[in-house]
């Protein structure tokens, strides 16, 4: 018995079935405890395939997105955030602005949930079967200016650029040189019209200038990004302050 179901273990990882090799003696003991046809039982192995596919893919897909933490959305305490109503966090989570190109501009001071926000609408989107990067502003700057020459630079730049959706994290963290803001014009170029980008800052639209430096430039970046686009802004008190965790316990 056993040399038989090597062999089918073998014919099933021949046919690149390798999800139903791994689980098939649990599905050959199905038919001994229920009564179903020869079709449902081979049903039963191609979900099971399916299923496996889809967990490598969504595993394969967050790893390449870099999140900093794993968050989603059904951790996102609409409570703690009053800016943002049941309405447009459900419309949110549609993603048919996704599919329609637009952009979402996410500000407010910090600690009010920018950053998780788009952590969990990224992961939603891949549980959707979107390719989603994420990247904070200074490690942007250093994959545009070293692209060219370091490999690890040149992937996360592919990914980027290969991207369904694209988070930029904190874009004023730092003011850039003329000839990062005209890398940067290059990939927001690019992005144009092929990707979604989630910007979070601290900062309006009207004030990028301070950290872009050019105005030509601010304006070209700003033009692009604002045709289509969602501006939410959240405020009120910091999360981590309010939630903040202490060594003396409760005294």
């Amino acid at each position: 018995m056993q040399t038989a179901i090597d062999n089918l273990k073998t014919m099933l990882k021949t046919l690149n079935l390798h999800n139903a090799a791994g689980q098939i003696e649990e599905l050959l003991n199905i038919p001994l405890n229920q009564s179903i046809s020869y079709e449902k039982f081979l049903e039963k192995i191609f979900r099971c395939e399916i299923k496996g596919r889809e967990e490598k893919r969504f595993e394969r897909r967050l790893k390449h997105a870099s999140f900093p933490e794993y968050k989603t959305l059904d951790e996102f305490d609409l409570n703690e955030q009053l800016s943002l109503s049941k309405r447009q966090f459900n419309q949110l989570k549609e993603l048919s602005w996704i599919e329609q190109g637009y952009n979402l501009i996410l500000l407010g001071p910090t600690g009010v949930g920018k950053t998780m926000l788009s952590i969990g609408l990224g992961i939603h989107a891949i549980n959707n079967g979107y390719k989603v990067h994420f990247v904070t502003m200074h490690d942007l700057v250093n994959i545009l200016k070293t692209q060219e020459i370091l490999r690890t630079s040149r992937t996360r730049y592919k990914r980027i650029v290969e991207s369904d959706l694209v988070i930029i994290d904190d874009l004023m963290f730092m003011a850039m040189e003329k000839n990062e803001a005209n890398l940067f014009f290059q990939l927001i170029n690019k992005l144009y019209g092929q990707s979604s980008i989630i910007i979070t800052s601290n900062k309006s639209p009207e004030d990028w200038g301070e950290l872009i430096g050019d105005p030509a430039i601010t304006t070209a970046i700003l033009d692009r990004i604002v045709h289509k686009c969602e501006v939410l802004n959240l405020d009120g008190d910091s999360y981590r302050l309010k939630h903040r965790k202490t060594i003396f316990g409760n005294i």
